[in-house]
Parts: structure tokens; C-alpha cells; sequence
């Protein structure tokens, strides 16, 4: 099953999850330190949930999630057929998960990812490190870093 994946930043994430736990009627599927995801069944939607204060209610990226590693190569040589310019990303971490995906960008410069996952992870993404070792910025891994 293919469904649509929406990704929001979000100010406040366990306001944001007590939120769509009520408008979806569902409880998370994956719940995370500033992060979480819903599988939504109906209608069917991945919808994903980002902490970044400041930011809340505006996009982050969107997506499919598709079912397996072929079905993302398929979507990479469609899509570059088409003359769409594709940033494959196979076997990276992102979003407490393990995924092989392709970016494309939009005519307004959003982000869409076709993607699958292949195991969860317990870590979010790269952390970009200043030079004495912090963590800068907390790395959005689905297409663009925020401040910490």
C-alpha cells in the first residue's frame, strides 16, 4: 500500500500529538524526543510531526511512502525520465527510521520524498558538530536544517 505523507513543523509536539490523536483517532505510531508519526488508515496518511519552535503549522516536506526498496528505484528512473533532477538517499537514517528514498523538488521549491523503510532507528539523523563537538542544529534530515 502506497499512501501520502505530510510533514509539519510543529511548536509544541505533545500539544501537536494530543492534537491529531483526536482528529485522526489515533494514537502514534512512532513517538519520539520532537518527533512523532501517525499511520493514519482513513484516510490513508503518514503524517509526521516535527518539533521546531517557531516554525509550528508550516510544511516541512511531503511524501509517499511506498512498500519496498524496488518500488523507490522505480519511482528514481520514472522520475528521472521525466527530466526531474532526483537526490537518491539509499540506506540512510532519517526520522528514527532506516529508508531508501528519492527528493525531488517542486516548482515552488517544496520537498517531496518517495521512500520506504527498512527498520526503525533510534537515532533522528546527522547532527551537523560545531568544532568544539556541540550539535549546531538539530539536522532536518527530510530536506533542510533548524536552529536547536
Amino acid at each position: 500500500m502506497s499512501r501520502v505523507q505530510l510533514a509539519l513543523n510543529v511548536d509544541n509536539l505533545e500539544e501537536a500529538v494530543a492534537f491529531y490523536s483526536k482528529l485522526f483517532n489515533t494514537e502514534p505510531a512512532k513517538l519520539k524526543e520532537g518527533y512523532a508519526n501517525f499511520a493514519v488508515a482513513d484516510p490513508a496518511l503518514k503524517l509526521v510531526l516535527i518539533e521546531n519552535p517557531g516554525q509550528g503549522g508550516t510544511l516541512n516536506h511531503l511524501g509517499v511512502e511506498v512498500e519496498s526498496s524496488d518500488s523507490v528505484h522505480a519511482e528514481i528512473a520514472r522520475l528521472a525520465g521525466e527530466g526531474l533532477f532526483t537526490d537518491e538517499e539509499i540506506g540512510t537514517t532519517c526520522c528514527f527510521a532506516t529508508q531508501d528514498k528519492v527528493w525531488v523538488t517542486g516548482p515552488a521549491g517544496e520537498k517531496w520524498e518517495v521512500y520506504t523503510v527498512l527498520a526503525d532507528s533510534e537515532t533522528f539523523g546527522a547532527s551537523p558538530r560545531s568544532s568544539a563537538g556541540e550539535d549546531t542544529k538539530r539536522q532536518v534530515c527530510c530536506g533542510g536544517a533548524t536552529s536547536a
